[in-house]
């Protein structure tokens, strides 16, 4: 028998349990960790998305060379690796392996805190069939439902993207930013910082506000004097700029929303669960630009830096840090570096301390300039002196305006030819554009040093995750309470699902009683009165299913 699987008597009593309507807690089981943890009141989840070991390596000599300090902040918390993947394929995707940590159960791509779909000898995990699309509860949903603790997220991309949305929403399609949005801002988030003002529509900043959380858009000024308030503050359409492209004066870096966010986390008697989430040093190592992963990365280090700081002086804090998955081999030394063993410091890491803007700030700059002013710009802002083959390259970017519009086609746009341009000066190398499968690092911070030692695995950092936290309702039980299906929770009472003006919304009756239910929202109405349900209310269209509390029984008898 294939050792990766557990045993299939046990699945089949499991699958045969299911079918005779034994609840969701009894398949998706919990499993404590595997030593003894003592839970603190606050939990740090900070996530660098996609980083590899080469991006933290050269992130430490490029500080050392640039008189940065010789050492990250993570440094002294480094304990172990984490084994990530998704549940039927050892190289993660953003959004099932997050969402692993956040739920304890393997996803697969595209999936965010939602069941996976069985896909026979591919899985790596064992997959129950009869739960695909069950939303599972994510460490967020109970810290603020079972525990009434303060929640937040503080991030780099739109607040809707894979790392945020596996923390609070459920969806088998990541890019659903519309169902996903919604969820997101109807679980009152204490504190939601980041980008993504296109994803926000009226009926969001309507719902915002009659909870009292603030919302500040584009406004780094109101986003400075916040105090206590509970507050969204959103910075750009889609997601903030890089690090080294940033205004530093209209956009707060990520150690400035996280100070912010651990001030107004922390008023919570009852304590905060927290994600902070370096989103960009994954769309750097998608788009091979070396500085770009490394400036983004000593970003990430700086926030962890407050955590730590903060979780040091409050004693009752645990900080976790730890990448989703690794990607684009990130090196430092290629085919080109010549008796590698002698190459300096200097030699290394001297021309990518030059740049003074990623592959995308210069596009940026260059994008609308006339050709004759490209060589200039280039030269100011990274010191290369760029060869006559590669302003044609740059000349005929597809995205530029081309001297021979026959070549559009043949050609990326102008932000990977810069990338290629500063990348040959340099010794870093990329094995690919997408992600990879190594494991990745884990660094830990607790009161009492009850961290997680030497290879975890995703499920294992869930199950340190929960005992850290100190739960007592555990996932699987909170998921059977708060996702039930509504065939079985409206059993017996008259249903209809109303499609009806780009809305989705469950309409239950039951004698003069009329409780309708909205996808995506945690506001339903009973005879036209609204009232707060608690929890988010998930819809597939899949299965034409919403999953509901099962507590909502009560409201219609």
């Amino acid at each position: 028998m294939n050792t990766r699987f557990i045993n299939k008597s046990i699945v089949t009593i499991l699958l045969l349990l299911s079918a005779w309507g034994i609840s969701v807690a009894q398949i998706y089981q919990y499993q404590p960790y595997r030593k003894k943890v003592r839970a603190t009141k606050n939990l740090i989840v900070m996530i660098p998305d996609g980083t590899s070991i080469g991006v933290v390596t050269a992130a430490r000599w490029y500080k050392a060379l640039n008189n940065m300090g010789d050492f990250l902040h993570i440094d002294p918390y480094l304990c172990g690796t984490v084994k990530t993947y998704c549940s039927d394929a050892p190289i993660g995707d953003s959004a099932p392996t997050t969402s692993c940590y956040m739920t304890g159960m393997p996803q697969q791509a595209g999936n965010v805190s939602i069941y996976p779909q069985a896909h026979g000898e591919s899985d790596l995990v064992e997959v129950d069939s009869t739960m695909i699309y069950q939303p599972l509860a994510t460490l967020l949903e109970a810290a603020r439902i079972e525990q009434g603790k303060a929640t937040g997220l503080v991030v780099t991309c739109e607040f809707s993207h894979a790392t945020p949305a596996d923390c609070s929403a459920h969806h088998y399609n990541r890019n659903d930013y519309n169902a996903i949005g919604s969820q997101m801002v109807y679980q009152n988030l204490d504190v939601m910082f980041g980008g993504g003002n296109n994803w926000i529509s009226d009926d969001m900043i309507a719902h915002l506000k009659s909870k009292n959380i603030k919302y500040i858009k584009d406004d780094a000024a109101a986003f400075r004097i916040l105090s206590n308030e509970k507050a969204w503050a959103l910075f750009g359409e889609m997601e903030l700029p890089f690090d080294l492209d940033r205004d530093i004066v209209q956009v707060p870096s990520l150690e400035d929303m996280t100070r912010k966010a651990l001030d107004i986390l922390s008023q919570n008697e009852r304590g905060f669960f927290m994600m902070v989430e370096g989103s960009k040093v994954d769309w750097a190592a998608h788009a091979n630009d070396a500085v770009a992963c490394i400036t983004e990365f000593i970003a990430f280090d700086n926030a962890v830096g407050a955590a730590i700081e903060f979780a040091q002086k409050d004693g009752n804090t645990t900080v976790v840090i730890l990448p989703d998955h690794g990607n684009s081999g990130f090196t430092t030394g290629n085919y080109n570096l010549q008796g590698y063993a002698k190459a300096s410091l200097e030699q290394l890491f001297e021309n990518v301390s030059k740049f003074r803007k990623t592959s995308e700030g210069m596009e940026q700059l260059l994008i609308n300039e006339k050709p004759e002013n490209l060589r200039h710009i280039i030269k100011e802002y990274t010191s290369i002196e760029i060869t006559d083959e590669e302003y044609d390259k740059l000349l005929n970017s597809k995205n530029y305006h081309v001297e021979d519009y026959t070549k559009v086609g043949d050609n990326p746009n102008m932000q990977a030819t810069l990338a290629q341009i500063m990348n040959a000066r340099t010794y870093f190398g990329f094995t690919t554009g997408g992600h990879t499968g190594e494991e990745v690092f884990l660094a830990a911070y607790h009161p009492q040093s009850d961290i997680p030692l030497g290879m975890n695995t995703n499920i294992e950092i869930n199950r340190y995750f929960s005992d850290v936290m100190g739960l007592e309702t555990k996932l699987p039980e909170l998921t059977n309470r708060i996702f039930a299906k509504h065939q079985n929770v409206f059993n017996g009472y008259s249903m209809i699902i109303d499609k009806s003006d780009n809305k989705t919304v469950l309409i239950v009756k039951n004698k003069k009683k009329t409780l309708e239910i909205p996808a995506f929202k945690s506001i339903a109405t009973l005879n036209g009165k609204p009232f707060d349900i608690g929890s988010v209310v998930i819809y597939i269209d899949k299965n034409d299913t919403f999953y509901l509390p099962k507590a909502l029984r009560e409201v219609i008898k």
